[in-house]
């Protein structure tokens, strides 16, 4: 049991996440649960329930539009939260191109989450980043280092973060941003590489595929889980720092492909470029997360290969869900 476990069972608060029902919200939500707390979500009118449905007597879900001003303040007043997990966004998928739906929910449902939160008091709000907001880098970047974002997605992402270390250093309230890499893990959207890649894997065939050199920094669920309670339960001696989460391991394409054909046994070659490379793909992507490991004594549990096995354990025993509720969406 990990420090940040004892200590929440020992002292429950009531936590409101938004994005729950997204993959890295529903992970976050189980290990809130676990962990003992009072966990409401706020869902958007429409959401898809996949995810959540085997927690969903376990949490209150609020279903709200968060562009709606007025239904976030009334949200967030009712719940009165200690903590506030912030997670909701629009544009993380390239089937999610519309810009201003990304203004709305990176952006402006920011804005409303955070002003309410002010309004009522709570003791610290997690925000969300994305590596992406430093655009192409041929290095590790620093969190202090200039930004260059590259894309709808990033700039509005950029902005979210912008506006909350403002607003942290303005009302002193701890409003620490996580830039996370590449995270995977269960409940990961099906058309994403690795679960793909197993469930092609399971059959013995590998999937189309880009360039071997294509890279990021991939994280496991459970690592980035512990980055969130540390950051809702550590002090920041800056109330709107950065903290980039990644492993601080780039790993390529090709040893990707290599530990998943060594874990499950697969005898198909890949097939390498079947299938284009992406606009945002590149042979330099990795975060330099001495800051994070600094400040709040965060440490990376998971190689790559055990994160991977964690996986391929999960969808083994996930296999229906990702056929019926997956294949479809």
């Amino acid at each position: 049991m990990s420090s940040t476990t004892a200590a929440s069972l020992t002292n429950p608060k009531r936590v409101l996440i938004t994005g729950a029902t997204g993959f890295v919200g529903a992970n976050l939500a189980r290990r809130l649960l676990s962990d003992g707390h009072h966990v409401h979500a706020i869902a958007r009118p429409g959401y898809r329930p996949w995810r959540i449905q085997a927690i969903r007597g376990d949490l209150r879900l609020h279903v709200i539009d968060m562009g709606d001003e007025a239904a976030v303040n009334h949200c967030v007043a009712a719940v009165r939260p200690e903590w506030v997990f912030h997670l909701a966004v629009h544009g993380a998928y390239s089937s999610q191109q519309a810009i201003r739906t990304m203004v709305q929910t990176n952006i402006v449902a920011t804005i409303n989450l955070v002003e309410a939160c002010v309004q009522t008091g709570v003791s610290v709000i997690v925000n969300t980043g994305s590596s992406s907001e430093y655009g192409f880098k041929d290095h590790a970047p620093t969190e202090d280092e200039a930004i260059d974002p590259n894309s709808y997605y990033a700039v509005t992402k950029s902005a979210a973060t912008h506006y909350c270390r403002y607003m942290a250093q303005t009302h002193n309230l701890p409003i620490p941003t996580l830039r996370l890499y590449s995270v995977y893990g269960p409940y990961e959207e099906p058309t994403r590489l690795m679960p793909t890649l197993i469930r092609r894997g399971l059959n013995g065939e590998l999937p189309p595929l880009v360039n071997p050199d294509v890279a990021r920094d991939y994280v496991y669920t459970d690592d980035v889980n512990d980055a969130y309670l540390l950051a809702a339960t550590q002090p920041h001696p800056d109330p709107g720092a950065v903290y980039n989460v990644g492993s601080g391991v780039q790993t390529t394409l090709r040893e990707v492909v290599e530990v998943a054909r060594d874990v499950m046994h697969i005898s198909a070659e890949p097939d390498w470029g079947s299938m284009a490379n992406r606009s945002w793909d590149t042979s330099v992507w990795v975060a330099n997360n001495a800051h994070i490991k600094a400040t709040l004594g965060w440490q990376p549990r998971y190689t790559f290969a055990d994160g991977f096995r964690a996986m391929v354990d999960w969808l083994r025993a996930h296999r229906d869900l990702y056929r019926v509720e997956g294949e479809s969406r």
